[in-house]
């Protein structure tokens, strides 16, 4: 039994499902839910690294389980009632030397924001 437990997110993910009438490549999105996802305050490093490379602020950074193989970059994430948007690269950690449950972390910022630069 853990003393840390993390929440259940839904991450946006996308398929290839054919092609389109100019011979592009089209896809169909599903919500999926990924367990045990920590939910984090992002460090003041973290506020000014995701300014500084991807004009995005990070509100929240989450850690995600070992094993998880979904594409966290680029995508949108929704929990707490809300739809937010993946910033920069995830940051992934070596499963061995990493001591909990958890050995990547993502950077993610409010999809409201996204729209306002827009």
């Amino acid at each position: 039994m853990s003393l840390i437990k993390g929440i259940t997110v839904q991450l946006l993910t996308r398929t290839a499902s054919g092609r389109d009438g100019f011979n592009r490549q089209t896809y169909s999105e599903v919500w999926e839910d990924v367990t045990n996802v920590l939910v984090g305050s992002p460090t003041e490093t973290e506020l000014i690294d995701a300014q500084n490379l991807t004009g995005g602020r990070a509100v929240y950074v989450l850690h995600i389980p070992k094993g998880d193989t979904h594409t966290w970059e680029n995508t949108k994430v929704r929990f707490y009632g809300e739809t937010w948007r993946t910033i920069g690269k995830p940051i992934k950690y070596i499963d061995e030397l990493t001591p909990l449950q958890w050995n990547m972390k993502v950077r993610v910022e409010s999809e409201a924001a996204d729209e306002r630069q827009g």
